[in-house]
């Protein structure tokens, strides 16, 4: 399981990455916009991906990466199963989420 204090400590690592509440969970953002949120009840994360990274991800790990089931599923927002997602993914994603937010002008 990924701990918040793990999420919190890669989430930040990014460049100009801040933490701010977002309703009951924790958001992380570049330039204002959310990259990727933290629900602790859940033991969930949502990550920001593009349209390839979403299907890739959620092709190779079903059970761990999926659309979230609404219209922001639609627009690249995937949960994340924290006590399933193996750290070195877990980053992976988390790296590609930042870049897909950081890099919109």
């Amino acid at each position: 399981m990924i701990s918040i204090e793990e999420f919190r400590k890669l989430a930040l690592s990014f460049p100009n990455a801040t933490e701010e509440p977002h309703f009951e969970k924790a958001s992380f953002r570049v330039k204002k916009k959310i990259f990727a949120t933290f629900d602790e009840k859940n033991n969930q994360a949502v990550l920001k991906l593009n349209e390839i990274d979403q299907s890739v991800f959620c092709a190779s790990s079903e059970k761990i990466f999926y659309e979230v089931p609404n219209k922001w599923g639609k627009q690249g927002w995937t949960i994340v199963e924290l006590l399933r997602v193996r750290p070195e993914m877990l980053e992976d994603a988390l790296i590609r989420s930042y870049e897909t937010v950081a890099s919109k002008k």
